[in-house]
């Protein structure tokens, strides 16, 4: 699942090689489920000779300003990605639209299991998801007193707040696992009894792991080898970390939950 590192990254992509640029031609192709509340067809009137202004992003959803509304949204879901090229030849399978630059750089929108949305919005930081959303934090992240206060009225498990979008846009499974592990706090420890320490240690982790994840280009190959993301995968009854410390799988928050019972009590 794209988290928010993965998206930011998207958006540099798009950021470097289209902002500031008309949109000479748009390709979209038709599907019912990934265009919502629009059709491909009018996606692709809405955007033909647009200039893109700026490439935005929240927490996992990203967007573009244009020199006119409506405004594109776009949501990856579990599977999509941007990309970009110079020719049809070098098209990405399971392609949605493609925006053709007038200086012929294409930037393609994949989509390949159709669970992302790609939208059109006047303004889209004004409607769900997006105005729902809490806090991106790396882009915002709250001081040590907001997070004390927010989770001091929680009684949810820790990674389940985590996994709020109200608490912070763009988290995701593998970043609260992550977080709570170098942070060693149980996933399942309540948010509103965990100490002032504990708290300013998770917003810690929390900037540090996705700045660092956000610096390589969401490169997991390049993620720190301690890392926990290197060894949740899987569900594996062996699995153990770097340092050979036994992974533990359980359900907490609705979500596969990975921790080692060694050091996150």
């Amino acid at each position: 699942m794209p988290e928010l590192a993965e998206v930011e990254t998207w958006r540099r992509l798009a950021e470097d090689h289209v902002a500031g640029k008309r949109i000479a031609k748009v390709h979209a192709f038709k599907d019912e489920i990934v265009f919502d509340n629009t059709t491909h067809t009018r996606f692709a009137r809405a955007l033909k000779d647009r200039q893109i202004d700026a490439v935005l992003r929240k927490g996992k959803h990203l967007w573009m300003t244009l020199d006119k509304q409506p405004f594109p949204y776009f949501h990856f879901g579990m599977s999509g990605s941007f990309h970009v090229y110079r020719n049809e030849q070098q098209r990405p399978t399971y392609l949605k639209t493609e925006l053709i630059m007038d200086d012929g750089t294409r930037l393609g929108y994949r989509n390949v299991r159709r669970i992302g949305k790609v939208r059109l919005h006047e303004d889209p930081t004004a409607v769900p998801p997006i105005s729902k959303l809490g806090p991106d934090p790396y882009l915002e992240l709250p001081s040590n007193q907001w997070f004390i206060e927010f989770l001091g009225k929680r009684k949810a498990p820790i990674k389940a707040v985590l996994l709020d979008q109200k608490f912070a846009a763009g988290v995701g499974n593998w970043i609260a696992d992550e977080v709570l592990y170098q942070a060693k706090i149980h996933p399942a420890k309540k948010a509103n009894v965990l100490s002032d320490a504990e708290i300013k240690t998770i917003r810690t982790k929390i900037r540090s792991i996705i700045k660092k994840a956000v610096d390589v280009s969401a490169d997991a190959e390049r993620f720190p080898s301690n890392w926990l993301f290197h060894h949740r995968w899987g569900k594996n009854a062996e699995a153990r970390t770097a340092k050979g410390e036994a992974i533990t799988f359980e359900t907490i928050g609705g979500r596969t939950t990975a921790y080692v019972p060694a050091i996150q009590k």
